[in-house]
């Protein structure tokens, strides 16, 4: 059975929730899955995924009349990060429509308070299933938000194998030159939103600290100003703002290891794309990112706020750079491919619309 799905992000910005919830939206396409997207509402970027909005803003009451109307359309809603976790789970009230959760950060992270948790506790409790993307975060949810454990399940963070792959030194020179950064020596790559949870600033402390390696920070955010400010004083010349992207791939071809700084994280997808393209990663040891970096397998694992631990991981996965990117890629190659992934999602969304 291929029931209609209506996958629900929280805007039309190329982060990685929304592209992963595009990307999973065209495999499941592929494989015969009437499947539709939309956005609650546009993003500031200018490098948008092309899906509809529904309002103006994430909780305008037109975007939300707009979801109802969509969702009495499908068998099933989908609903990828937490915005869309309050919008489908107030806003699809009386409805009678279904729909699935899938929770892409962590809950002791962003539902810390006794209100936050209560109020996600009451929607989160409304979906018909919850998609942990690690077994870990399974066990969370449940013991977070009191959920029936027959109603978590463990579908990983997935990207496609075809899009990311290694550079050969042609390919990376190519890349370098076209993102404006130095054709030689050793490049870290930071992807992602220049928020404050991100904490790109231990990133460039870290270089600063290295005085031969050059930083790539491809993102947008409120963060940025202050970020520039600290590029200049602590490593000047050596930190390059590419800006957002239309996508990763030609970031990670230009760089010789991805550093990810966070104070808290689900998985990101950018870990699972670097392993695929061969980089080793060094990132904070925060969410389920243990789950694509382990130890000496695929990167190295620092604690978080910690810059100079992570200037020293740098340099070590830099001195055993393909080791580490080889078993990297051989990891993601075969737990995080998207193929695999959306037949798992397939079968748990024939499974929900049967209810």
């Amino acid at each position: 059975m291929h029931p209609d799905v209506l996958h629900v992000l929280s805007s039309d910005q190329r982060r990685g929730a929304e592209t992963f919830g595009y990307d999973l939206h065209a495999a499941l396409r592929t494989r015969g899955v009437r499947s539709k997207i939309c956005c609650l509402a546009p993003g500031g970027s200018e490098r948008r995924l092309p899906v509809p909005a529904l309002g103006t803003s994430r909780f305008s009451p037109s975007g939300l009349f707009a979801l109802r109307r969509q969702a009495a359309l499908v068998g099933v809603v989908v609903a990828h990060g937490s915005s869309t976790l309050l919008a489908c789970g107030a806003g699809l009230v009386a409805t009678g429509a279904p729909f699935v959760y899938l929770s892409i950060g962590d809950p002791r992270y962003w539902a810390g308070s006794r209100l936050r948790r209560m109020r996600a506790t009451w929607l989160i409790q409304r979906a018909v299933a919850v998609v942990a993307i690690s077994p870990t975060a399974r066990g969370v949810l449940i013991r977070h938000y009191g959920l029936s454990p027959a109603k978590v399940h463990v579908i990983p963070n997935g990207r496609s194998t075809e899009r990311f792959a290694p550079a050969d030194r042609d390919s990376k020179i190519a890349a370098r030159r076209a993102l404006g950064l130095p054709l030689g020596g050793d490049v870290v790559a930071v992807v992602g939103a220049l928020s404050a949870e991100k904490r790109v600033d231990v990133a460039i402390a870290a270089v600063a600290q290295q005085p031969d390696l050059v930083l790539a920070i491809a993102g947008e955010g409120r963060e940025r100003p202050a970020l520039e400010t600290l590029a200049r004083r602590s490593a000047p010349g050596r930190v390059h703002f590419l800006g957002a992207t239309d996508g990763s791939a030609e970031v990670l071809a230009a760089a010789d290891v991805l550093a990810l700084s966070s104070d808290s994280e689900g998985v990101p997808g950018i870990l699972i794309e670097a392993g695929l393209s061969g980089l080793p990663v060094v990132a904070t040891d925060v969410g389920w990112v243990s789950d694509v970096v382990r130890p000496d397998v695929s990167g190295l694992l620092v604690p978080p706020a910690e810059p100079e631990q992570l200037g020293a991981a740098l340099r070590k996965a830099l001195d055993e750079r393909n080791r580490l990117g080889r078993g990297g890629r051989e990891l993601c190659l075969a737990e995080f491919d998207l193929a695999t992934i959306a037949e798992k999602w397939q079968r748990l969304l024939a499974t929900v619309a049967l209810h």
